[in-house]
């Protein structure tokens, strides 16, 4: 069976773009449209997630916060989690970091390079 995504972005076209290319990787995908949903995907899935993508700049909770609440669940810690967000100032990237994120893009992000570092998260080449 093959990994589940999660995609946490309040933008549905980013979401459905981001979707459609990793299921073309052949992953199952869950999307969610801001931080307090990513949160009800993740802990309600009866498949488990393997790994989350998801944006900073959300409304009801942003992507640092939602970072930070996957983080403090002990059974997340070692959830891989990127970050894809306009938001590309080193603080952001530090801060993303810094809460939890194992990988920070910037948007837009190239396909090619998106996959390579999911298969990088996922340990694989």
């Amino acid at each position: 069976m093959s990994e589940h995504i999660l995609i946490v972005d309040d933008s549905k076209t980013v979401r459905n773009l981001v979707a459609f290319i990793m299921k073309r990787e052949g992953y199952r995908v869950t999307t969610a449209e801001d931080g307090m949903d990513g949160l009800e995907k993740l802990f309600g899935a009866s498949d488990p997630i393997d790994l989350i993508i998801s944006d900073v700049n959300m409304p009801r909770m942003d992507g640092f916060t939602f970072i930070k609440q996957v983080r403090e669940q002990g059974a997340y810690t070692d959830l891989p989690i990127m970050v894809l967000s306009t938001e590309g100032r080193p603080e952001d990237i530090d801060q993303g970091m810094k809460l939890g994120a194992n990988l920070y893009m910037v948007k837009p992000a190239q396909p090619e390079k998106m996959v390579q570092n999911i298969k990088m998260l996922f340990g694989k080449k």
